[in-house]
């Protein structure tokens, strides 16, 4: 943890993929104190692989498993707790499958309640005395078969109190096609997500992804995918003032892609500090002139595109230099031709017959 927290870096998910075996619980109670004392904040993420839709025995199994990640976060401070659904399964997609997911989550949120009311009267964890049970993340899945399209997704959390979208970026483009290009098309998930459940706070995933005909293939480095950092980067700075959003990064390269998209986001922050100065300066300009600065700025791009074409103009006039150039050389032959039928001139190393060649 001291590692993530000097790369300036402020939160992390610890990743149960499989089962939370009894000997972490050590490590994340160590980790819990470590992130309560440095105000560093701690997410869990539950097992990867659920059947929340299946039969009994199936629902049963997950819902044990999950259970063990809870109590994880619990020892751990974790402010989120990300689960996955599963396949759709003989129910299919529909109003039937988001109510029994509803159901499911519903339960689980009164269980993240109870583990903290255990402990409020004689607390072991000094983060349990706020009473702030961690919040249930639904995530949004990237492949056809399996729940958790982004709009089943809000539907859900719209019901259940306790509940947060988990927005995976890489589920969310892969499952539409590569939806996610520009920084309108981020513009337009944030404000589907807003207007459909009232809420200013995001937590995200983000990482690269290989994806095929709507499905998710793997992870993989940002720079090596077709979803880009960088608009979403440029949103979240130059509109996204009203957001409150902590991203997590799910590539292979988990530190390198986190601080790339830390870097990102600050270089994005000097590119808006930059236009603004330009701005304040055209302004200044244009009051001292006395014109606005909409014709100011037409008086810059004019005087710009002069520049540009006087830049431009002296490349135009090279290739008649060069066609002098040719004709220069095709008269050359010429001037020898005449020089060998000519009468030698007069020269100061001009000999005659009777000299003697050797002239040593």
């Amino acid at each position: 943890m001291d590692d993530v927290i000097s790369l300036g870096l402020d939160t992390m998910e610890i990743q149960t993929v499989r089962m939370v075996q009894p000997h972490h619980f050590d490590q994340y109670w160590q980790a819990g104190i470590l992130s309560h004392k440095a105000e560093f904040e701690m997410n869990i993420h539950g097992p990867y692989y659920a059947e929340l839709l299946g039969n009994r025995v199936q629902r049963n199994r997950a819902l044990a498993k999950l259970e063990a990640s809870m109590q994880a976060g619990k020892v751990l401070n974790a402010r989120h707790i990300t689960t996955h659904v599963g396949p759709y399964g003989e129910m299919g997609s529909g109003p039937a499958a988001n109510e029994q997911v509803a159901n499911v989550m519903a339960g689980i949120v009164e269980r993240s309640k109870q583990l903290w009311e255990d402990e409020t009267e004689h607390p072991a964890f000094p983060w349990l005395e706020d009473g702030t049970p961690m919040k249930v993340g639904v995530e949004t899945s990237g492949r056809q078969e399996l729940w958790g399209t982004l709009e089943e997704v809000l539907e859900v959390v719209n019901h259940v109190e306790g509940t947060v979208p988990v927005l995976n970026m890489a589920h969310i483009h892969a499952r539409g096609h590569g939806r996610l290009k520009t920084s309108e098309d981020y513009g337009e998930l944030f404000d589907q997500v807003r207007t459909t459940i009232g809420t200013k706070t995001f937590y995200c995933h983000f990482s690269g992804v290989e994806h095929r005909m709507g499905n998710a293939q793997h992870y993989t480095q940002i720079k090596k995918s077709d979803l880009n950092f960088e608009p979403l980067g440029e949103f979240l700075i130059e509109e996204g003032d009203w957001l409150d959003v902590t991203i997590i990064s799910d590539s292979p390269l988990l530190e390198h892609d986190a601080m790339y998209m830390m870097q990102n986001i600050e270089r994005s922050r000097h590119k808006q500090l930059e236009r603004k100065a330009r701005e304040d300066r055209r302004r200044a300009l244009a009051a001292q002139a006395g014109m606005s600065p909409e014709e100011m700025e037409a008086r810059e791009k004019a005087e710009t595109e002069k520049r540009i074409a006087a830049q431009d103009a002296p490349a135009e006039k090279k290739p008649e230099a060069k066609k002098e150039e040719k004709k220069a050389e095709e008269k050359k032959p010429e001037k020898k031709d005449a020089k060998k039928g000519a009468k030698k001139e007069d020269s100061f190393f001009e000999t005659s017959p009777d000299d003697d060649d050797d002239l040593f």
